[in-house]
């Protein structure tokens, strides 16, 4: 894994329960940053401290539900009692409503809340501790969704086409202030969250042959690009969907 060169940096990871977010904070740490790992799933954010813990890292945890504004306030809060500052932002936490009818009320409702409100409320905290210390850098976890259609998950789509919009609004906000918004935009990529797709051996041989390079994309891979992101060596690079789907777009 490459060094980014984080050091005396503090990073925080929503969504850091497992998956992508995991795999983010445990890579933010490698470069050097000190990370706050956040999460409704308490035992999988406490064991992702641990794995940073026992890697010789720093790393703290703050439970927060991203939907709710005075939580997301708390665990900004956290981070700068924690570290003293915010140099870096991953709004992963997001949900996908892959078994459940998105055109009902509950279920749109819910969606709307986590994955596009939350990330609203966590750039709008985030943005003003980085306003005042002179800059930063945000990346927000959109998805392949977020650019083009998906005729079975309305929701889903919608949230994510958000992520997106709000992330270039984010980096022209704040262009000149310092602060770089940016996006991840994965494809299919082996978490938690897609298990219950790829349980189906056949479901998981028509994913995987949607897909150019013709296998499922890892979590590890997405994390990389988000510490870049986060990162000098991407110093120019704001507002953008960085698309990481191993060519499923392409087609």
């Amino acid at each position: 894994m490459i060094d980014y060169g984080l050091a005396d940096k503090v990073a925080l990871v929503t969504g850091a329960s497992g998956g992508i977010g995991r795999a983010a904070a445990l890579a933010f740490s490698r470069s050097g940053a000190s990370v706050l790992v956040s999460d409704v799933n308490e035992e999988g954010g406490r064991e992702t401290v641990s794995l940073i813990e026992k890697a010789g890292g720093k790393a703290v945890w703050q439970r927060c539900d991203v939907s709710r504004g005075d939580e997301v306030k708390a665990m900004v809060a956290a981070a700068v009692a924690a570290f003293g500052r915010l140099d870096c932002a991953f709004n992963n936490a997001g949900i996908n409503s892959i078994a459940a009818n998105e055109y009902e009320d509950e279920v749109w409702a819910r969606s709307l809340s986590i994955n596009l409100t939350g990330v609203m409320l966590c750039m709008r905290e985030e943005a003003e501790v980085m306003l005042a210390q002179g800059g930063g850098a945000i990346v927000n976890t959109a998805s392949i969704n977020g650019l083009v259609g998906n005729p079975s998950q309305p929701g889903y789509t919608a949230t994510k086409h958000g992520v997106v919009g709000l992330t270039r609004h984010g980096a022209l906000r704040w262009a000149k202030a310092g602060i770089r918004v940016n996006a991840v935009c994965p494809g299919v990529i082996e978490t938690p969250m897609t298990a219950p797709l790829i349980a189906n051996p056949q479901m998981k041989q028509v994913i995987e042959g949607m897909t150019p390079m013709g296998r499922m994309g890892k979590a590890e891979e997405i994390a990389e690009a988000v510490v870049w992101l986060c990162s000098d060596a991407s110093a120019f690079v704001t507002g953008h969907p960085l698309v990481i789907d191993g060519g499923a777009t392409a087609i």
